[in-house]
Formats: C-alpha cells, sequence, structure tokens
C-alpha cells in the first residue's frame, strides 16, 4: 500500500510489500490503493447491515408479537450456518482466490436482506401471519449465513496476503476500523431512514451491498490462485485443522469472545427497554444512541489507537479484556441511561482492541499458505455467541428464563467470560512467545514483499 491508502484506514506499507505472483506480475501502488477503497467499501456495508439490524428489529419484532427468544433465533440460524460454513469458504479461497468468495459473500448479504425486508414489511401490513412469517424470515436469515460467511474471511486473508508479518496487526486492524465505521453509521442511517419507513433502513444497505459486490467483481486486482502461488514454494495444499496446536487456542478465544459480545449485541435493545422502561416508539431512537458511541469508540480503537502506535499483541488483549470488563460493571450496575450508554462505549473500546488482537494473533501463528483456513476458523467461531446467547438467557420453551428472572445475569456471565480472555493474555504459553514481527527472511519465503 502507499501512503494514500490511509483514505481506507489502513496502515501505509513499504513498496516491497506488494503482492507479487509466480508469473512475476506485482500488484501496483494504484491497485492496491483501489483494492483496500473496496475493501473498506465492503465492510462499511457488513458493519453498517449488523447494528442497524440490532437496533431496529427488536421493537418491530414486538409490534409483530415475536417474543425475544424467536427473535433471536432469526440470528442464531444464520449464525449456526456461518460457523458451519466460514471455514469451508476460508479454504476454498486458498484454492480459487478471494475475489470470487468476497463476491459470493456480499450478493449473498445484499439479497438476504432485501428478502429479509420485504418480508418484515408484509409482515407488518397483517398480510402474513407471525406463525408463518417467522419461519420465513429465518430462511432468509439464513442466506446470509449459508453464502455470505466467506467475506470476512476472505478479506482477511487478502489482507494477509499482502502485508508482512510485522505489518499483520495493523493490517487486520484496518478491516475492523472499516467494518466500525459501518457500525457507528449505522445506527444513525437506522434511526434516518427509519423517519421514512421502518424497513428503509435494510433496503438502504441491501443496495450499498450490491454496489460493493459490483466494485469486487470490475475492480478488485488479483493475479493468480493464492494456493498455487505459494504451492509452488511450499510444494503442499493448505491442511490446517481446528484442532491444530498452533489453531486450536485462537479457536477457543474467537469462542469466548464472540459470546460475550453477543451478550451485548444481542441483548442491549432488551436491556434499555425493560431497564429504563422506554416506550416502543422511542426504543430504536435511544438504542442506537448507545449503540452509535460503542461503535465509534470501537473505531477510535482500531484507527486512532492500533493504527496510530503499532501496538501488540499483547497489550491488545490485555487492556482491551480489562477495559471490557468495566464495561460489563456498568451494565450490570446501570439504572440510567447515561451509565448504559458510557458502558455501551468502553463495551466498544474494549471489543475494538480485543477483536484486532485476535485475529492478529491467529493470523501470526499459521504460516502465509494457511491464512484462508485460519481465516475462516476465526470468522466462523466469531458467530458462536450468537447461538449460545438466546438458548442460555431467552430460552422462553424452559421454566427457568435467566434473562426475565435477572436481567443483570448475561453481563455477569459476560464479564467473567472476558476475565478468562484476561488470564489467557497474561499466562497461557503462546501469548508468551508470540512475536508481533518476524525476521525478513520469513516474509520471504512465504512470498511477501518479493517484487
Amino acid at each position: 500500500m502507499t501512503t494514500e491508502e490511509t483514505a481506507a484506514t489502513a496502515k501505509p506499507l513499504p513498496a516491497s510489500s506488494a503482492a507479487s505472483f509466480s508469473d512475476g506480475s506485482v500488484t501496483t501502488p494504484a491497485e492496491r490503493k483501489r483494492a483496500f477503497q473496496i475493501l473498506f467499501l465492503c465492510q462499511l456495508a457488513g458493519g453498517m447491515g449488523q447494528t442497524l439490524v440490532y437496533a431496529v428489529m427488536p421493537p418491530i419484532a414486538r409490534r409483530l408479537g415475536m417474543s425475544e427468544f424467536e427473535t433471536t433465533m432469526i440470528y442464531s440460524l444464520s449464525s449456526f450456518l456461518w460457523i458451519v460454513t466460514s471455514p469451508f469458504w476460508g479454504r476454498r479461497s486458498d484454492v480459487v482466490g478471494r475475489k470470487p468468495i468476497m463476491m459470493i459473500g456480499l450478493l449473498a448479504f445484499a439479497i438476504s436482506t432485501t428478502i429479509f425486508a420485504t418480508l418484515v414489511l408484509v409482515g407488518l401490513q397483517g398480510w402474513i401471519h407471525v406463525s408463518l412469517l417467522f419461519p420465513m424470515l429465518l430462511v432468509a436469515r439464513s442466506i446470509f449465513g449459508g453464502l455470505g460467511s466467506g467475506n470476512g474471511s476472505a478479506a482477511q486473508a487478502y489482507v494477509a496476503d499482502r502485508t508482512t508479518r510485522s505489518e499483520r496487526a495493523s493490517g487486520v486492524a484496518s478491516l475492523g476500523a472499516a467494518f466500525g465505521i459501518g457500525t457507528a453509521i449505522g445506527p444513525g442511517v437506522a434511526a434516518a431512514f427509519a423517519v421514512i419507513h421502518v424497513v428503509a433502513p435494510f433496503y438502504a444497505v441491501a443496495i450499498l451491498g450490491f454496489v460493493s459486490a459490483g466494485l469486487i467483481w470490475v475492480y478488485l486486482p488479483e493475479r493468480m490462485r493464492p494456493t498455487n502461488r505459494v504451492s509452488e514454494r511450499q510444494g503442499r495444499k493448505t491442511g490446517l485443522r481446528w484442532y491444530d496446536r498452533r489453531a486450536l487456542p485462537w479457536v477457543a478465544i474467537s469462542i469466548t469472545l464472540s459470546f460475550a459480545q453477543s451478550i451485548v449485541m444481542q441483548l442491549c435493545a432488551f436491556y434499555f427497554i425493560d431497564m429504563l422502561h422506554l416506550k416502543l416508539d422511542d426504543a430504536t431512537q435511544m438504542v442506537s444512541v448507545g449503540l452509535m458511541a460503542m461503535a465509534i469508540a470501537a473505531l477510535f480503537a482500531q484507527i486512532g489507537l492500533i493504527q496510530r502506535f503499532n501496538l501488540s499483541i499483547q497489550w491488545l488483549l490485555r487492556w482491551g479484556a480489562i477495559i471490557t470488563i468495566f464495561s460489563f460493571i456498568g451494565l450490570i450496575a446501570g439504572f440510567s441511561y447515561g451509565i448504559l450508554v458510557t458502558a455501551l462505549t468502553l463495551s466498544g473500546l474494549g471489543f475494538g482492541l480485543l477483536r484486532p488482537g485476535l485475529q492478529a494473533g491467529a493470523s501470526l501463528s499459521v504460516s502465509h499458505r494457511d491464512q484462508g483456513a485460519m481465516a475462516g476458523f476465526i470468522a466462523g467461531t466469531s458467530a458462536t455467541g450468537m447461538i449460545l446467547t438466546p438458548f442460555i438467557f431467552l430460552n422462553s420453551f424452559i421454566e427457568y428464563n435467566v434473562y426475565e428472572r435477572m436481567h443483570q445475569a448475561p453481563f455477569i456471565v459476560g464479564a467473567l467470560l472476558v476475565a478468562g480472555i484476561l488470564a489467557f493474555a497474561l499466562f497461557h504459553p503462546s501469548m508468551r512467545d508470540m512475536q508481533q514481527s518476524a525476521d525478513d527472511h520469513e516474509d520471504e519465503e512465504e512470498g511477501i514483499g518479493i517484487q
């Protein structure tokens, strides 16, 4: 990347970090700039799509007569498919290239969001009973879970292809920053378009998804399939498995982090409504403010801190965990709107440090030829919390509904989970031995930075 690429929130890369190929071709600075701008837009769309759903859907669900459990189950089935298919798409990107997998994921996101919004609109008009609408919404969201899961893992692997090991943390953080901008403006988009109609935000981000897929198809540079490029030097194809000793610790941390983060994301809207006794008409606006503050804090962590100071993986995980624990304490003790918004802001800052630390640590734990597979494992397990949260805390089919009995209980669990991440960052051998940078010859052997 060149200096101008900071517009795409990525740290400038030296000229030697240009992607090179076995046919002697090299991605030009102009192509790299364009590529990271396109990836920026793609992650922006994904971030907007996530936070506006969490802000808009709970009030819609209550108008439709759907329970909290049914609402979160819509996300959970999609998340299950995301977990199952992400490793597959990650490995496929190692074989067929990053570009086609990203395009498939974006098209699935756009189509799924369009169908979902249309079904919600029909349901609000009373044309479909909720008993039929609920499974239809499940299917619509599942399109994104099954086919859209490749976008994130392929994008992360694309960046890993074009960064040296010493640049990896800031490189993957640049993707998180783009996603963070999307999550920051997502609630604002939801609030603005909701004035037109409650489903208008869904259609807006769907259009952005279609545009992003078109840009990937026409403009994203990619010369050769990654496996072909690397296997000529390595002599074998990717064979990484999730239970490999290099991958397993990071998979476990990814699951833990996903569970903790989903507690905040899935329950904060219901928590605001119940703790502050909000009217449903006011809930979207007030929850959107909290989610926007959370997203802006995450963006500050990823751009203002990580990109500026090139923080170590150990620092990111340790301080990210400490800040996030304090955010959960604020949610548990918060009985006013100001305290709850402050707690969400701390949560955004903490998770904004933890997620890039996890992604960079996982990326550095494997060789270049396994980047797609590892990115698929992390992308897949990052959705596990979306499944666990509703079943554990909101299941209305069991006698003991944890959230209804004690609204603070999920956040207590979240604090304990993040405490486990802190213990990992302080004491686990893989963290003590983790080096954010590597010798230059290691990058050269893997085909990074060779002109």
